[in-house]
């Protein structure tokens, strides 16, 4: 019978996982055989425990092994999609990045240039106000030299036309006081030197007949008439002072005409210049914040990119890690349950009962963790000769005026036609003001309408693209703040798992704590029991004679039989020390899953905040711009409106502005002819061609 159980002893490789040597365990059960057999035949219920506890343990191990294999398969997509999207995020951060620093650097140079051009326009300003205020100058001193000559000349004719006057009195003796006069002439500037001298002689001819005069003779008479020489001449001077005083108030008007342009100029060149610094300065403005908003940005990608390329590097290690203890585990696990297949057909009985059934197969969970699958702008002539003068320079100017005045002239008086033609001069000189006030009032208006056109139509065009712009932005920053909310509720969801996992895991492990404790405790029982058995069996004859002396224990596979007795015994101490184990590794097992869950809860709620921080940023962010875009609009609404404005208000410029018919030049030029013929025909009726 002995022989039959050292045959099977070497038949089957007994091999009790996690526990003692492979070479002690398999003496130890061989040589538990004889005795187990005795025990049966007493009905000896340990050994049939021990029995049902491989039995549990090898459908648990088959269990836990698919189940194992089923999670990891879980981790190992979690693991293979988390990090395909850690790299896909942290490829596109590394370009976001690349293009922050492009704009970055763009806005710094559009900024640089920007602050030369400032300074460009503010030389220019200063220039332009400089030559203004020169002109001012200038045409204040020219206007000073005007009135001080108009004022000569004013005097001189006023004093010609009474001394001229005085003289074509019909002749007969005057008073000496009536000479006062001529003598007065004399005293002003503007009369040459010949015309005074001939005076002088005129006064000397009347004065010396006076000294010849007995003191008993009648009182001289002043003046006697004798000659016309000093009207002519001083008729001459008069002529000469009014077409002098006429042609200075010309140069006057043409002086103060071209000052009023250059002003304009010079002031639609500085309020250009001066919009245009303003537009620059706020462009800049906005280029210095754009390029703070783009490092902002900057710093929340690198940061953000810097997270998630740590999370990466330790999920990649964990993931790496789990991997080959899921290796080991399988290799393990495959080799644990070999080894109670072949205790189990060695014991090939029933099951042991007891605590062993409930915990000793759950050992193998010991190293099982499921946190690391969670991971986120003219002389005179007759009259006939004058109205034929004036229908020849009708036709040629094609003059309705000078046409109808030929008629005139023909048909009055002599002095009618001239006062009539004087007349009409007058009207002409008077409508030429009137246009050229007219003109510069279109000029003004025009320009400033033009101009007006120009900025609001420039104004619309930069309003429609920053709303653009602004909309792009705003599309983009929802995206974001989307899908930044999609990950941080990931996050939430993986805690929640991860704590909802930690808590039955940490549960289940108090328990397994706990009743291994009281299967050590049930175990120690049953030692003392079968030790006391034993001894009271040794004392028995039978018993002694069944007994031989066991073998020595060797440290190595098949060293020889041990004494029944001792075998159950060890066998039983074998299964004290396990559940001692069980214990003990359970422990470790909970402090290792403790510290990996307070890890992964610490760098979830780092990379939650950073990216709650994301969000908030550019939520803000978002706000801000939608308040910029609604008041764009609003602002493009009312500048569109002006513009409107302005081209309806062009549209009523042109019929006495712009379409005319006769451009102004050709207007001036007719007019000036006209001007011209009348004034040549008044010199015919005067007589000044028949010299």
């Amino acid at each position: 019978f002995g022989s039959r159980f050292q045959a099977l002893a070497n038949t089957h490789r007994v091999w009790w996982p996690h526990l003692l040597p492979v070479g002690a365990m398999k003496s130890q059960l061989v040589g538990a055989l004889p005795l187990l057999l005795v025990g049966m035949a007493h009905a000896v219920t340990p050994v049939q425990k021990v029995i049902q506890l491989l039995e549990n343990m090898q459908a648990k191990g088959k269990e836990e092994k698919h189940q194992e294999q089923v999670q990891f398969a879980a981790f190992k997509q979690f693991c293979d999609d988390t990090t395909t999207d850690k790299q896909r995020a942290i490829k596109e951060a590394e370009e976001t990045i690349e293009v922050l620093k492009a704009d970055i650097s763009k806005y710094i140079s559009d900024a640089a240039q920007l602050t030369k051009e400032i300074a460009a326009h503010d030389e220019d300003i200063a220039a332009w106000t400089g030559d203004e205020k020169a002109a001012t100058n200038v045409r204040a001193i020219e206007k000073a030299d005007y009135d001080a000559m108009h004022k000569d000349y004013s005097e001189s004719v006023d004093a010609l036309q009474r001394a001229i006057a005085v003289l074509k009195k019909q002749a007969y003796d005057r008073s000496q006081a009536s000479l006062a006069q001529l003598t007065r002439l004399k005293t002003l500037n503007l009369i040459p030197a010949e015309a005074k001298k001939a005076i002088d002689l005129f006064l000397m001819q009347d004065s010396e007949p006076s000294e010849s005069l007995e003191v008993s003779a009648p009182e001289a008479a002043g003046y006697e008439f004798q000659s016309h020489s000093v009207i002519e001449i001083l008729e001459k001077l008069l002529d000469k002072f009014i077409d002098e005083r006429t042609k200075l108030e010309k140069e006057e008007m043409n002086g103060k005409h071209a000052y009023d342009m250059l002003m304009q100029d010079l002031r639609a060149q500085i309020d250009q210049a001066t919009q245009d610094r303003g537009e620059k300065a706020e462009t800049k403005a906005k280029k210095l914040q754009a390029k703070a908003d783009a490092q902002g940005d900057l710093t929340d990608t690198t940061t953000t990119m810097e997270a998630d390329e740590k999370y990466l590097a330790d999920l990649t290690a964990t993931c790496q890690q789990k991997a080959s203890d899921f290796e080991s585990r399988q290799q393990l696990r495959a080799e644990e349950i070999e080894a109670i297949q072949k205790a189990i057909e060695i014991l090939s009985s029933d099951a042991v009962k007891g605590n062993a059934e409930k915990y000793l197969p759950s050992f193998a969970q010991k190293a099982g963790s499921s946190l690391a699958q969670l991971r986120s702008s003219a002389a005179d002539v007759p009259q006939q000769r004058v109205a034929e003068f004036l229908r020849v320079q009708g036709r040629h100017l094609n003059s309705r005026v000078l046409s109808a005045l030929a008629v005139r002239v023909a048909d009055d008086p002599f002095a009618k036609a001239k006062k009539m033609i004087k007349d009409l001069i007058v009207r002409l000189m008077e409508e030429a003001n009137e246009e050229a006030e007219h003109k510069g009032w279109c000029d003004t208006e025009l320009s400033t309408n033009e101009q007006t056109r120009k900025e609001k139509t420039e104004a619309v065009e930069t309003l429609h693209a920053e709303i653009d712009e602004l909309e792009s932005s705003i599309a983009k920053l929802t995206e974001d703040i989307s899908e930044l909310t999609k990950a941080v509720a990931e996050l939430d969801t993986a805690m929640a798992e991860a704590t909802k996992l930690r808590q039955e895991e940490k549960t289940k492990n108090e328990q397994t704590i706990a009743d291994a404790g009281e299967a050590q405790t049930a175990v120690a029982q049953a030692l003392t029991v079968l030790k006391e058995f034993y001894a009271k069996a040794g004392e028995a004859t039978a018993l002694v004679q069944q007994q031989p002396t066991a073998p020595e224990i060797f440290d190595s596979p098949y060293q020889g039989m041990q004494s029944e007795n001792g075998g159950v015994i060890g066998m039983l101490e074998v299964i004290e020390s396990d559940f001692a184990r069980l214990e003990a590794d359970t422990t470790a097992a909970e402090a290792t899953a403790q510290k990996e869950y307070d890890t992964f809860m610490t760098e979830s709620r780092v990379d939650k905040a950073a990216k709650s921080t994301d969000i908030e940023h550019k939520t803000a962010k978002k706000q801000d711009e939608e308040q910029a875009l609604t008041t764009k609009e609003a602002d493009l609404e009312g500048t569109q409106k002006e513009l409107d404005a302005a081209l309806a208000y062009f549209d009523k410029l042109k019929p006495s502005c712009v379409d005319a018919g006769v451009s102004y030049d050709d207007r001036v030029s007719r007019r000036k002819e006209e001007i011209e013929s009348l004034q040549e025909a008044l010199r015919i009726l005067n007589g000044e061609d028949l010299a």
